[in-house]
């Protein structure tokens, strides 16, 4: 944690990180505005703030004084929600900066409030976003006079052709693992055949993991660090297990329409061809709420809202959330995530 970030001297030698990080997002703004994106801005106060298992919240009260009705109310861990009701309501294009809140949460890349980047197209795949992370990326690279982008004695530039690889086939090329062959059941993977394809690793599972679990474990240790080196690297087609709010893909039933981008072996983005059935995102939010109850005996409220929404129609569309602050690491040699912050939380 910076202590006493604000004396000047302190200050001073953050200052030319933050200059660039203006200038990255001057250029996220000529970026969008050239392609026809609208700037939103929504609420950081919701009903549910998302349903990620894993993700923890910060909760409130909020008092209505014209009822006289207090009700809970959480910050955000992503404007998804709010903004995928904006496209119900007939936008096509947005974006927004949002600052998101995420509890539990503080390393060199990780802060309880943080800029996340997200932006929303409707009549686009997902293989679009691809292109236009790929865009904007580069635009904001040479915003900021970068030659490279760098994390931990790692480069990519990312005005070179991008790496594009499949979930598979990174598990294939790195671990030989034919990891759908360990998930017969597309809904329902199944860890001991993952445990024993991984055995030659030496990576086991540990006692209560299921599939998902063990996939990180190989993951974190054995793929990540080796991606979006030399270049970024986009992942595609996550199992249907992993699927979160992104819809089945129509080549191949066990796969999901899911990108993320890695750069310098550094997570970056995520992206959803976005679901659209509000049965099917009701039936995933309540496992998630039963798998949070599970690992962390509490769980947050379904937004009924959202779901009214997806209902009454969500178009087909797709959409990805980007860590603008950790961009803005990569783009200036950032070594901590609280060296490109304005002002870190104390």
């Amino acid at each position: 944690m910076m202590q006493e970030w604000w004396r000047p001297d302190r200050f001073a030698a953050r200052r030319l990180r933050l200059d660039r990080r203006g200038q990255i997002l001057g250029a996220v703004r000529s970026f969008f505005t050239a392609r026809g994106y609208l700037e939103v801005d929504t609420p950081a106060l919701q009903t549910s703030p998302g349903l990620e298992p894993h993700l923890r919240a910060f909760n409130t009260l909020l008092h209505d004084p014209r009822d006289d009705r207090t009700a809970e109310r959480y910050l955000h861990t992503s404007p998804e929600f709010a903004m995928k009701k904006l496209l119900v309501a007939g936008l096509p294009r947005i974006w927004q900066l949002a600052h998101v809140f995420r509890d539990g949460e503080r390393s060199a890349t990780h802060h309880p409030e943080f800029a996340m980047l997200e932006w929303y197209r409707v009549g686009a795949s997902y293989h679009d976003l691809m292109d236009e992370c790929a865009a904007l990326i580069g635009t904001c690279q040479a915003a900021a006079g970068a030659e490279a982008l760098v994390w931990r004695g790692r480069t990519a530039d990312a005005r070179r052709p991008w790496q594009r690889l499949s979930v598979a086939d990174v598990f294939q090329q790195h671990c030989g693992i034919d990891l759908l062959a360990t998930a017969p059941d597309p809904a329902a993977p199944d860890v001991e055949r993952l445990a024993a394809a991984a055995h030659h690793l030496r990576i086991a599972p540990h006692p209560g993991d299921d599939w998902e679990a063990l996939f990180f474990r190989i993951f974190l240790e054995r793929i990540e660090p080796v991606l979006g080196c030399g270049a970024p690297t986009i992942l595609f087609d996550y199992p249907l297990s992993m699927a979160a709010l992104s819809r089945r893909s129509l080549g191949d039933p066990r796969l999901a329409e899911r990108f993320e981008v890695y750069v310098c072996g550094l997570e970056l983005a995520n992206a959803f061809g976005e679901l659209t059935d509000a049965a099917e995102q009701r039936r995933r939010f309540v496992a998630d709420q039963a798998k949070k109850w599970a690992l962390y005996g509490e769980t947050y409220p379904i937004d009924e809202d959202f779901l009214a929404a997806l209902d009454h129609g969500l178009p087909p569309c797709s959409g990805i959330a980007l860590g603008f602050d950790r961009l803005v690491m990569l783009a200036t040699g950032a070594a901590d995530i609280e060296e490109v912050l304005w002002a870190p939380v104390c």
